[in-house]
This record gives structure tokens, sequence and C-alpha cells, in this order.
């Protein structure tokens, strides 16, 4: 049977459209070979998948810093020293010499840089350091506080490598991945007036994904249930519906990317929901989700009356923190090296 002209220009024509979508989604891909390990039982596809060439990327993205040099005492305490040292709140239980290295420290950490060096005009009046006139002292305070407080009440899930200003900010003022509530796009009138929260490709679920695309304002705020398993074919009024399912699984890809792994990092396949068959990683896990509640509840969220509106998401809450703010697309912030030995003074309790 011979074709028309007609038709056969019509079958050209759909191939290169086909091959034109397709072209989108193989950028996506990763091509082979890549690295395989067993993390499990055989049998299970408990292995963890990487790509060798992007490890040279993740490195880029996670540089180790060089902590200073320790200082010896000057057998002064900073609360003791009321001429030079006035309205410290949190860290007057340190030795001034400390003092003096922790501050340079969380300048070259988090302030914005000024040629070679870094300003502590970021947060200070340099004319009356004690004052509190600029709010990214008072934001700073607050910091401070928080990471005393994971390095001492969540051991869980930091253990004794602990964190500091640098692993989230990276030299930055604002960290490279922090998140607020998401109003998404400008939507039509009518029918197509609202997605409810989905059906919309966007960055802060992995792989453009159309799952719910702001998963963390829901599932990361104080005693929110995340995992949904469903013991009936239809779960009606147990909160495991297909709805819940779709955000609880976005939360996942974002924890998924953000660490680097594969869901087998922490789950067993043949049983995703059970505790007793997962690996020792899914409880470090857990503990991580209840820390980043703390922190955006009581420390980041204290702080809303204080940021100003252009450090406030489009819904006028201040930006929090999800797994990447720390990891960074690698399972261990910083591939597991602790600056935080390097500066005890802040792994002690606060005041």
């Amino acid at each position: 049977m011979k074709l028309s002209a007609t038709t056969l220009t019509a079958s050209l024509l759909v191939s290169v459209i086909a091959i034109l979508l397709a072209i989108p989604m193989m950028l996506q891909w990763e091509r082979p070979p890549m690295d395989s390990t067993q993390l499990g039982f055989r049998g299970l596809g408990m292995e963890q998948i990487t790509n060798p060439r992007l490890a040279e990327k993740l490195k880029a993205a996670n540089p180790l810093p060089t902590p200073d040099d320790p200082v010896p005492d000057d057998g002064v305490l900073v609360k003791n020293d009321h001429e030079n040292y006035k309205n410290v709140q949190v860290l007057g239980d340190l030795d001034t010499a400390q003092f003096n290295r922790l501050m340079g420290a969380i300048t070259v950490w988090v302030a914005p840089q000024d040629g070679d060096n870094a300003s502590c005009a970021y947060c200070h009046n340099i004319e009356n350091m004690a004052s509190d006139e600029k709010y990214t002292k008072v934001v700073a305070r607050r910091m401070l506080q928080m990471t005393r407080a994971i390095n001492t009440q969540h051991k869980s899930h930091v253990a004794e490598t602990g964190v500091t200003c640098y692993t989230c900010h990276r030299g930055q003022p604002v960290p490279a991945n922090v998140w607020s509530t998401n109003p998404g796009p400008k939507q039509a009138g009518g029918f197509a007036a609202s997605r409810d929260g989905q059906n919309v490709a966007g960055q802060s679920v992995p792989a453009y994904a159309s799952l719910p695309y702001d998963p963390f304002t829901t599932l990361l705020k104080p005693d929110a249930r995340i995992r949904v398993v469903a013991t009936t074919a239809l779960p009606e009024g147990t909160g495991a519906d297909v709805k819940a399912t779709e955000k609880t699984y976005a939360l996942m890809m974002h924890m998924s990317s953000a660490l680097g792994v594969n869901c087998t990092f922490c789950h067993n396949t043949r049983q995703f929901a059970s505790w007793q068959q997962s690996r020792p990683q899914r409880v470090t896990a857990w503990h991580g989700i209840q820390m980043v509640r703390d922190i955006d509840t009581n420390y980041l969220g204290s702080l809303t009356d204080v940021f100003p509106a252009n450090r406030k998401g489009p819904e006028g809450d201040v930006y929090k923190v999800n797994c990447a703010t720390c990891h960074h697309g690698v399972n261990k912030p910083l591939y597991g090296f602790s600056m935080a030995k390097s500066y005890p003074e802040l792994s002690v309790p606060n005041p």
C-alpha cells in the first residue's frame, strides 16, 4: 500500500513534534554508567545510585572552610567586662578572647563581603556596638541561641558533628536554600481558578513533578501528620487520602534531592511503612524533621516582626529552613566535616 505525500508529511511532522516534546524530558535524565552501592538485604533493591560525573559539582557546592586558629583565654569573661562589652545577651559566658574570635568568624560566615574583608557593620552600628538599632543584630542574636539549641537539644540528628552559622549560610547573609509559603501562580477565573496547591511544575518538588508545590507549609508545622499509610481500600476520615499522600510524597522527594539519596537510604522497599524493617537513617531523618519544625516555629517564626518586608516571602511569612538549607545535595552537610568542634562555644546550653 502506497502512502500519499500528504500522509507522509503529516507522519513526519508528528514525529518531529514528538521528538521536540521529548527533549526537555531527556535533559532531566542522567546517562550511564552510574555507581551503585548496596545498602540493605540483597534482592530488595536497597541500593544507593549515584552519578560520579556530579561529584565535582557537589564539591563546588559544599566548600569546606578553614577554621580560625585557637586563641588562648585571657581570663576575663565578657559578662564581667562592663567597660568594653555592653548589651551582650547570649555570649556573655565566653572569655573575651574566644568572643572576639567567634565574632570574627561570624562576619566571614554570614556578613556580605566588603572587598577582602567581611564587615562588622552588617549587624552593628560601628559607633555604638551595643546598639540594637539594626535588625540584623537582633536576628543574629536569636540565631546564636538557635545554633546552641541545635547542638545541645537536637543531638539525635546532628550528633557530635553539630552546626555553625556556616552550615547554612556559606558566606552569604541569606542561605541559598530557604522557603516561604508559596501561593502559586496567578490563576484564570472560572473552573480553573484554583489548582488546590498542585498540578504546577515547580522547583520546590524535584524533577519539576506536578505534585503539591508547597509541601512545607502544612507538613513542617508542629504536630503535622506526614506518615500516610492506609490499611483500608477507602481510607475516608483517616487523613490518608490520595491528596495527603501526594503531599507527603512531594516532601519525601524534596528530602531525597536535598540529601542526594534514594528512598532506600532510609526505607526498606519490601515495606516502606515499617520502622522495624527500615534503616537507622530513617530515625535520624525523623529527628531532623522535628529539628526543622523547632527552628522554623520557635526561632525563625519568632522573628516575623523583626524582619523587614524584603526578607519575607510573598505571603508575609519569614524565610525558613528545610533539609536543603544545610545538606546542599549531600547526605551529611559539608560531607560530615565538623566546624562545631573548632567552635565549642556554640555547643553549650543557652544561659
